[in-house]
């Protein structure tokens, strides 16, 4: 099987309502989706699991900005065309600049989900989020509009911001096919099929890393009680 056939993607649909609804913590939701989409897709989830064994021999994500280095600076157009900054951005508190493979991925849309609903406890420590994706501002909307997300999502076109952090990889062949049901030149306004590895680094007012999260393996994310605990301690 190469690809999707239509009644599967409905499945997939149902089991991604069903895990967004579901109590539990973001990773629990995580993990149901990637059993459930086992489950519908075999094919596409060894597939992940021979991507996620590769990028981790390449030591995937290891040399991105760690805690205590300075978080390189980015000026990056939002959904609207304005350019936001991170030095802008720090003026007010601390950060967490979220990295994301795109509107259509499902564990980025649990994880986007997830965070707005922790905004009022982010906002109320005066640290603010800000997500980066390698799509054109269309798509960039269009997530904004589905999570309801108020803070910026800002297209980092052809991955030059994340290839930066060394968190761009290329997902290869096998993957290409498998997801070739998925418009990826017309989300990326390319075909090259790279994509970052989603990550979260929470940086500090003086631009320095105060914590991280980076996994070659997308199914995985910053847990949000985590992410809490890290922006409370940069606040210091």
């Amino acid at each position: 099987m190469t690809s999707l056939s239509p009644t599967d993607a409905e499945r997939l649909k149902s089991a991604f309502l069903r895990c967004r609804d579901m109590d539990g913590t973001l990773n629990e939701q995580l993990r149901a989706y990637a059993d459930a989409s086992r489950e519908v897709f075999p094919a596409y989830g060894e597939a992940v699991d021979r991507l996620v064994t590769r990028l981790g021999g390449n030591g995937g994500g290891e040399t991105a900005p760690r805690p205590g280095d300075a978080m390189p600076p980015f000026m990056l157009p939002d959904d609207s065309g304005r350019l936001v900054t991170l030095t802008a951005l720090l003026k007010t508190g601390p950060v967490a600049v979220m990295f994301f493979r795109g509107h259509w991925c499902p564990y980025c849309r649990l994880n986007v989900r997830a965070v707005v609903q922790a905004l009022d406890r982010i906002e109320a420590m005066g640290a603010r989020v800000v997500a980066i994706m390698p799509e054109t501002q269309e798509y960039a909307r269009q997530l904004k509009a589905e999570s309801g997300a108020p803070f910026p999502v800002l297209t980092d076109l052809d991955n030059g911001y994340a290839l930066s952090l060394n968190l761009a990889i290329w997902l290869g062949t096998e993957i290409q096919d498998l997801l070739s049901y998925q418009d990826m030149a017309k989300f990326h306004g390319n075909d090259g099929w790279m994509l970052p590895i989603p990550a979260v680094f929470v940086v500090g007012r003086d631009g320095i890393v105060k914590a991280r999260f980076v996994d070659p393996d997308f199914r995985k994310r910053m847990e949000i009680d985590d992410l809490l605990a890290a922006l409370e301690r940069a606040r210091g």
